[in-house]
């Protein structure tokens, strides 16, 4: 993996597909600080208010470094495209995306329960001076497939396959994308502070087995009832390190 330098962020990042990296860690002097929505709000609001938080907070634009979505239903691989091109737009109006490289770590997932009419800002990161700063940073969330192909849908561990043992592959697979990545940007699980799964299959057998084992429960986590964004998909996880989070 290629962990490269957004200097106007103040942070590094995995390099990864063109809508998201694969995660970001927060340069020396810095932190990351998560900030999460009482209530979700529609994506041109959300990117409205972030602007007047950073701007509050004495921080560029460029210092946004990770999104958290939440869309109304699992998106074709057309429409997911579609969306991701909006999305990325967006970005690179705010100078963030250089040369084709977009360093914003990103989870996007769909609400199995009370879904958004349209896709939502759940939460957002950024970057902040700190005197004696805190390691951080922020793993993309991750399904059961690689990225970067032309599609998803030939490339699903066990696709269709929700039984005990599919669920475990795809469990399994996703884990070791999250150690992956982990290991780019010189962490571990011993050094997550949140643990977040999405999925509306049944885990719960594999709980000590696969994921208490692996070390991504260390510190518990947090099970949504969502599911990843592209058709076919059935299990995504992401993980952090962040030195403050706050709701606005």
């Amino acid at each position: 993996m290629n962990v490269r330098t957004c200097k106007p962020g103040n942070y590094r990042f995995i390099e990864g597909v063109f809508q998201y990296s694969g995660g970001v860690a927060a340069l020396d002097g810095y932190e990351i600080v998560r900030a999460q929505f009482r209530q979700v709000v529609p994506l041109a609001e959300g990117f409205r208010i972030i602007d007047g938080h950073l701007r509050a907070a004495d921080r560029p634009r460029t210092a946004l470094c990770a999104c958290e979505l939440r869309s109304p239903a699992p998106f074709s691989e057309a429409g997911f495209r579609t969306f991701n091109e909006g999305y990325v737009g967006r970005l690179a109006d705010w100078g963030i995306v250089v040369d084709g490289l977009n360093p914003v770590a990103r989870t996007n997932v769909c609400p199995a329960n009370e879904p958004p009419e349209e896709p939502v800002f759940h939460a957002f990161c950024y970057t902040r001076r700190a005197a004696s700063p805190t390691a951080s940073f922020v793993i993309s969330g991750s399904g059961e497939a690689p990225e970067g192909h032309s599609n998803y849908r030939d490339h699903i561990v066990r696709p269709g396959d929700t039984s005990r043992e599919g669920l475990r592959e795809k469990v399994q697979y996703v884990l070791r994308a999250m150690e992956c990545r982990l290991s780019a940007l010189g962490g571990g699980w011993k050094d997550t502070t949140h643990t977040q799964v999405y999925t509306v299959h049944d885990i719960y057998p594999l709980l000590a087995s696969d994921l208490v084992k692996s070390g991504a429960a260390r510190r518990g986590f947090t099970w949504h009832f969502d599911r990843p964004p592209v058709e076919g998909l059935d299990y995504e996880m992401d993980c952090r390190s962040t030195a403050s989070e706050v709701f606005i």
